[in-house]
């Protein structure tokens, strides 16, 4: 995608049936914003990042669990997932999200 060109994030990444699907919409030295798709159940195992990452949530609903804690987050709501503490996330639903990582 190029930075002038209009586009639908709901429509821009689709569901595939026991899948993650996911598309880069830009990748810059200092972060990169994601669209993802998650079948039900299914998800990112633990991990961590040396960098800030936010979950926008675009359609469904999530368990996005950040040092052991878990936020449910549905349709329109988001979340901060701070730099180098452990994180993961599962569809509880089919859902979207916005992953924009700041570095």
């Amino acid at each position: 995608m190029t930075t002038a060109e209009k586009f639908n994030l709901s429509e821009t990444v689709r569901y595939a049936g026991d899948s993650v699907v996911s598309k880069t919409i830009t990748k810059k030295d200092s972060g990169t914003i994601t669209l993802f798709a998650f079948d039900k159940n299914q998800g990112l195992s633990e991990h961590s990042a040396p960098f800030d990452a936010m979950v926008n949530v675009i359609d469904g609903k999530a368990d996005v669990i950040i040092d052991g804690k878990s936020n449910i987050l549905s349709q329109g709501e988001s979340i901060i997932m701070p730099a180098n503490v452990p994180h993961a996330l599962k569809a509880i639903e089919k859902f979207k999200m916005l992953l924009v990582m700041i570095k």
